[in-house]
């Protein structure tokens, strides 16, 4: 196409996005809905301006034009207790049913990896030394052996508090490899994904053969309800970069990844939050062994249907519709 007709068939958008630019606050809200699609439509001129080596006058003010709207899109918003509130109730449920079908594929391989590797070695209890060192094997049995002197606390833990922090830290550097891992075409998320279900699953069946299961599984199933949701969600997160390579639709690679970070950074966001309250439970609940059995069984029970119930519940019924485009 000549440059000249060209830039007379899209001078118009060209004037719509200043225009649109210069607005804010009440007045962009009537616009906000139709300006992604505007956004798209820039980045394809751009791209067409590039590849058809036009003025060079053109195409730095294209580029100006669509750096200007990504940042107004996708730009930082100032942090507030509104902000975070709609953030929690709604954009994080709501895009992580956006892309169920990622959400869905890392439970089936955890879950189903952690259930593999459980009926294992219940079966065949030699076999959990295949998978790990007897003296971690050994720092687990501690840990759950009502006994041990150091029953469900961390070697150098004092105290609620000093338990809670060593939590979110143990918690948090698992939730990041994870999602870390997705920077390498989403195998390491993968990896890690499943290198944790298999320790869970492992080390479940090991201390049921060991005959501590009443003193795991009501330590880990009110806490775990949130922690092992958010690890998934993490490999998700990861998942989605990762494929983001692959799986580009039509766009190049590098605006593939870039539009695949924004749910993927809200789905890392809402994770993070997950841990947090993991790590609450497990500090000041789980740990609180002198409570009834079966008190802390319907504690658990309750929070993962929370658990269920937020995540696929959360948001519906806004005004905000769903995100349109392909679903991972």
């Amino acid at each position: 196409m000549r440059q000249e007709l060209f830039v007379a068939r899209r001078k118009a958008d060209w004037e719509l996005a200043e225009k649109v630019l210069s607005l804010s606050g009440q007045h962009f809200k009537p616009v906000a809905g139709t300006f992604p699609s505007l956004f798209r439509r820039l980045s394809q001129d751009l791209n067409t301006a590039r590849a058809q080596a036009y003025d060079p006058v053109i195409i730095e003010k294209l580029d100006q034009l669509v750096l200007a709207c990504h940042q107004k899109l996708y730009g930082t918003r100032a942090w507030s207790p509104a902000g975070l509130f709609r953030f929690l109730v709604s954009d994080f449920p709501r895009t992580l049913r956006t892309h169920w079908k990622s959400f869905a594929a890392a439970t089936i391989i955890f879950y189903g990896l952690a259930a593999l590797s459980a009926g294992l070695v219940l079966s065949q209890p030699e076999s959990a030394w295949d998978f790990m060192p007897p003296s971690q094997l050994e720092t687990m049995e501690n840990m759950y052996d009502p006994d041990a002197e150091h029953f469900l606390e961390p070697r150098e833990a004092s105290g609620d508090a000093d338990m809670f922090g060593f939590y979110i830290y143990n918690n948090i550097s698992i939730a990041f490899r994870t999602f870390a891992g997705g920077v390498l075409a989403g195998i390491g998320s993968l990896f890690f994904l499943a290198l944790n279900g298999v320790s869970f699953g492992v080390v479940a069946g090991h201390l049921v053969n060991a005959g501590f299961q009443d003193s795991f599984f009501p330590f880990v199933i009110a806490h775990g309800s949130f922690e092992l949701t958010a690890i998934v969600i993490s490999a998700q997160a990861g998942l989605l970069l990762g494929w983001s390579a692959f799986v580009t639709r039509g766009l190049s690679r590098s605006e593939s990844f870039r539009r695949a970070a924004k749910p993927a950074l809200t789905l890392i966001g809402g994770a993070a939050v997950m841990l947090v309250a993991a790590a609450v439970l497990e500090a000041f609940w789980s740990s609180r062994h002198e409570f009834p059995l079966n008190l802390r069984y319907a504690s658990g029970a309750a929070c993962w249907l929370f658990v269920a119930a937020y995540l696929g519940l959360g948001g519906r019924g806004g005004k905000r519709g769903k995100a349109k485009g392909g679903r991972t």
